[in-house]
């Protein structure tokens, strides 16, 4: 049986977060999770809806020690809680909120430090434990589980900071701070601040910045090298907020294609570069790209790619087998290729085929607009053709001149057939705070809610 290191240990004394402008040791972190660990129940499947950063990490570590399972389900309501005690009877909940109420076993996280004592060895878990189960919305919205290994999660987490610190111009992440503001319970806050600070050798800000305000204030408070780990829409969001923002050292964002008019803009007021990093729960994240470089990613070390269009196949370093990713690629190599768009949202208008992705990336590079997405209605006309429609948040820019604005630009980059017969202004669209997705069956419920609202003015 091989075994690794719960953390990265080449030296305990050094931070593997930083709370409130102080550092908390590696050394501390291990005593925290002994103490933990002792309190949990004797098996079982935890959810961790532990809101600070740091905590996340030591419930992690103390439930990885206990050879348990951390759940990260896609979200956290009643149905899906419900859901997943039918999959995993034995579930408990560990949270760092007083009042937190479920009809589940919750278990509060202790507020204050665990003592330090002269034992600082650093646990050892099996590779081929199951760390984390990080479960999917299926078709019925039955969650769908994805089971990682401890061995295949470290791989992972080795090879995205190698990549990130090559960037950087380091030998390694030790010593850089990480600024999110993704949650620790969604894959990529997952990988690239968790498992970046348990083991690529960095130290995350407990916090979860959301306002552009607190993001330019946790950046500055954050020891240099700093890196922000961030969403386009968050992104777009702050560049647009006018705030002061300090210089920084590297800009890792995920979630949605980013437009390279925007990591252009965020390149100059960060002084910095913007990396994208690209994966799928079923993979784990897998290339990164510099995008005011081009369109092409570049896959991690040990990682190949085969096939192409939606018959796309990842295999090698931490994809121990040959797994069908959820999108659209043209590979150019076996370690480079271009994203086309989701399989699970290309789109069809008279005859032709796009993908929703590719249409709100263009929609969103257009001067004015801060947030933007398309929206193809379920009801076909008497022509037989359904069209279009783009919900757009535009505030500086008046209705009628958006609309205009927004057709003219997209006749210029795509298909006449994906130009939008309507343009509607709303005051903002219906992200999932956090991750700042748009999970289609709400969208839709919500743009049809919009257009009665409309046509009843």
């Amino acid at each position: 049986m091989s075994t690794s290191p719960l953390i990265w240990a080449d030296d305990l004394s050094v931070p593997i977060a930083w709370h409130a402008g102080q550092p908390i040791s590696r050394r501390q972190y291990l005593a925290d999770v002994r103490h933990l660990a002792a309190r949990l129940p004797e098996a079982g499947a935890m959810l961790n809806l532990t809101g600070d950063r740091y905590r996340f990490l030591v419930g992690l570590g103390a439930a990885l020690v206990r050879g348990q399972n951390s759940l990260l389900p896609p979200n956290h309501t009643p149905d899906m809680i419900e859901r997943l005690r039918g999959l995993y009877p034995s579930i408990y909940v560990l949270t760092d909120l007083v009042d937190y109420e479920s009809a589940l076993l919750v278990l509060r996280h202790p507020d204050e430090h665990a003592a330090l004592h002269g034992d600082a060895t650093v646990p050892l878990i099996d590779d081929s434990a199951d760390a984390v189960q990080v479960l999917t919305s299926g078709s019925t919205g039955a969650p769908v589980p994805h089971a990682k290994a401890w061995g295949f999660l470290r791989l992972g987490a080795r090879a995205e900071a190698q990549r990130l610190a090559e960037v950087m111009g380091r030998p390694s992440l030790a010593g850089v701070t990480v600024v999110p503001t993704v949650p620790s319970q969604h894959m990529f806050g997952f990988e690239s601040t968790v498992l970046l600070a348990m083991l690529g050798g960095a130290a995350v800000d407990t916090e979860r910045p959301f306002y552009p305000a607190d993001i330019a204030a946790a950046l500055a408070r954050a020891a240099r090298p700093r890196m922000l780990v961030t969403t386009p829409f968050h992104l777009k969001s702050l560049l647009d907020s006018g705030v002061d923002l300090p210089a920084i050292d590297l800009t890792l964002c995920a979630t949605a294609p980013l437009s390279p008019q925007l990591a252009a803009r965020a390149e100059a007021a960060l002084a910095s570069p913007l990396m994208e990093i690209y994966g799928c729960t079923e993979t784990g994240q897998v290339a990164t790209r510099r995008t005011v470089k081009g369109a092409e990613w570049q896959v991690f070390d040990g990682v190949h790619i085969s096939g192409n269009g939606e018959a796309s196949v990842a295999q090698g370093g931490h994809v121990p087998l040959a797994t069908t990713l959820a999108d659209v690629l043209e590979v150019i190599t076996p370690t480079s290729f271009r994203l086309l768009g989701r399989s699970n949202d290309l789109i069809n208008v008279a005859g032709k085929r796009s993908s929703l992705s590719h249409l709100n990336y263009h929609l969103n590079a257009i001067e004015g607009v801060r947030d933007g997405a398309f929206w193809l209605p379920t009801d076909v006309p008497a022509d037989g053709v359904v069209r279009l429609i783009a919900f757009v948040v535009a505030p500086d820019v008046p209705a009628q001149e958006l609309s205009k604005r927004v057709i003219a630009a997209m006749r210029q980059r795509v298909d006449t057939a994906f130009v939008p017969r309507r343009v509607v202004p709303v005051a903002e669209l219906p992200r999932v705070p956090g991750t700042a997705k748009l999970p289609a069956a709400a969208f839709s419920a919500w743009a049809e809610q919009v257009l009665a609202g409309t046509a009843r003015r």
